[in-house]
């Protein structure tokens, strides 16, 4: 995150054609990290209630160009093909006591974006299961150019205009300050000549003679 240089947080996806057996397919990229498995059931596991559609239920949704669903209890151990999409989910925060409460509520937010996310993805798969590459490609373009002017994403705009600056101080260089040469002082700093001046040492200062 550019605006928050300590907060990271990093995805990398693999699928294999299983049901979620290989518990190596990470060892080459997180071999020196702590991790914790997460099995997440996109049928049975609970997503928040004002996130949820019976229209994208696994368990009453019904694909009319495949056949598949409804996803029924035991759903894993039965259905056929089944792919499992493998989630490395890093989070780092590094900001002294508030890092393992940050990072463990970040990893809980992701879980629940990742479960109504692959969800959603059984759900509409009449939608994409007859597009080409090609067609994905061009739809992920329309998405997030869509996703950009909702959330107000604009390119930076610069005005540059010129100004003419006076004779005395077209010597200094283009982009330093413009400062009028001249010894006298503003007048905001001009002290009255009239104004009484106090006095905080004697005039005249007696030295003690030393002969005496």
């Amino acid at each position: 995150c550019s605006f928050l240089p300590k907060f990271s947080i990093h995805i990398e996806t693999k699928y294999e054609d299983n049901k979620g057996s290989n518990d190596s397919i990470f060892d080459k990229e997180a071999k020196d990290l702590e991790r914790e498995v997460c099995f997440i059931d996109i049928a049975s596991d609970e997503i928040p209630e004002r996130y949820y559609k019976e229209s994208e239920d696994p368990k009453y949704f019904k694909s009319q160009k495949t056949g598949r669903g409804q996803l029924k209890e035991g759903w894993r151990e039965t259905h056929q093909p089944i792919m499992c999409s493998y989630k490395l989910v890093t989070v780092k925060f590094e900001v002294w006591g508030l890092q393992t409460r940050v990072e463990q509520f970040v990893h809980k937010v992701v879980r629940d974006i990742l479960l109504i996310g692959h969800r959603q993805a059984f759900a509409w798969v009449d939608e994409w299961y007859d597009m080409t590459m090609d067609e994905v490609r061009e739809f992920e373009r329309a998405t997030q150019e869509a996703t950009n002017k909702k959330i107000g994403i604009f390119p930076p705009a610069i005005s540059i205009s010129s100004i003419s600056m006076p004779s005395s101080t077209r010597s200094a260089p283009s982009s330093a300050p413009s400062t009028p040469l001249s010894t006298d002082a503003p007048d905001f700093l001009t002290v009255p000549k009239d104004r009484p001046r106090k006095k905080s040492a004697p005039e005249t200062l007696t030295l003690p003679d030393p002969s005496k």
